[in-house]
């Protein structure tokens, strides 16, 4: 049997902290109904003190320590971000030292809300090749640290937290079967941090203008996530010859609730299906579909076929189909 990456292991953080919607409509001009009717949010979570890598270091313990896998036998970590503690070193080599990981070498990947598939699919290379035998890829963000809590556009959609899943080769016929990965870097204006790297090093401008916060044309982003992240869905599912009756979970990343809809019906999924926790977390961006898993984990059993399907700022997006490796 062919050799493939399975995830053996998934493990979730959230920090204590509660933002609710109440909340919020003191801060900016907005309410609950407002908020909840347009995207399905809540309540998000906020990390007052402490870096992405805390989360992250959080998530990879229990992780390590649920799987009964050493930090020292992890041979490669694949964290994905758009809230890296430092523009160097990676967020990755930080976590490796606080969680003892001192074998792996590491790096993050920028897909903005992809960032899990991405990180899902470059892990998985890995493992199928036989070069590695565990790999621990990371979705994590810390997004209240680069959000406008004047722009009532991004503040009511963003919260933090992070998840983890350790990979393992199997041939049983579980794990990673096939993926279907895009990119458009056209849509890059629609949804942006324009300050903070190169084109745009900070300065008293930058910062002035508000420049180091995300910018989102809303209108813009449902468009293109509605409809490619639907048809991606469908073609990894028509790719595989899988019917709606084949599919046993769709993992949508967590940006609005009528996106998710919008991919379940084109999938033709009933949402009995479907994993939504966005109403408790919000988009957590890489953290997201890692978060689903954990939440949703008691209820998968070895064999289900699980489509996970995400769309990020860049524009990026994309689609990874697997068979789930064991029973909780």
């Amino acid at each position: 049997m062919k050799t493939t990456a399975a995830i053996t292991g998934v493990q979730g953080y959230l920090p204590s902290d509660v933002l609710s919607n109440d909340d919020l409509a003191k801060i900016v001009d907005t309410s609950d109904e407002w908020i909840t009717s347009r995207t399905g949010i809540k309540e998000r979570r906020i990390m007052k003190d402490g870096a992405s890598s805390d989360m992250a270091a959080e998530a990879v313990k229990g992780l390590l320590e649920k799987t009964g896998t050493s930090p020292k036998d992890v041979d490669l970590v694949v964290l994905a971000t758009v809230t890296p503690d430092y523009p160097f070193p990676s967020t990755a080599n930080v976590l490796c030292d606080k969680t003892g990981m001192t074998n792996a070498w590491g790096f993050d990947l920028i897909a903005a809300c992809s960032g899990f598939i991405y990180g899902l699919a470059t892990g998985a290379q890995f493992i199928e090749t036989g070069r590695y035998k565990k790999v621990v890829v990371v979705g994590v963000d810390k997004m209240s640290s680069i959000i406008d809590y004047e722009d009532r556009t991004t503040c009511v959609i963003f919260g933090d937290g992070c998840g983890a899943v350790l990979l393992e080769p199997t041939t049983d016929g579980t794990g990673v079967q096939d993926f279907i990965l895009r990119s458009d870097g056209a849509g890059r204006n629609h949804l942006i941090q324009p300050a903070g790297g190169s084109a745009a090093p900070a300065s008293a401008e930058t910062v002035e203008n508000r420049m180091h916060y995300v910018k989102q044309e809303g209108k813009q982003v449902f468009k293109f996530a509605v409809t490619n992240m639907a048809d991606v869905s469908a073609e990894i599912m028509e790719k595989n010859k899988l019917s709606s009756d084949d599919v046993d979970w769709l993992v949508p990343h967590q940006a609005n609730l009528r996106i998710i809809d919008a991919t379940a019906n084109r999938m033709g999924l009933t949402k009995e299906k479907v994993m939504i926790n966005i109403q408790n977390y919000g988009n957590t961006t890489a953290g997201t579909l890692p978060l689903c898993l954990w939440d949703y984990e008691s209820k998968l059993k070895k064999g289900d076929n699980i489509i996970l399907s995400a769309f990020g700022g860049g524009f990026t997006w994309g689609a990874v189909y697997l068979k789930w490796a064991y029973n909780s």
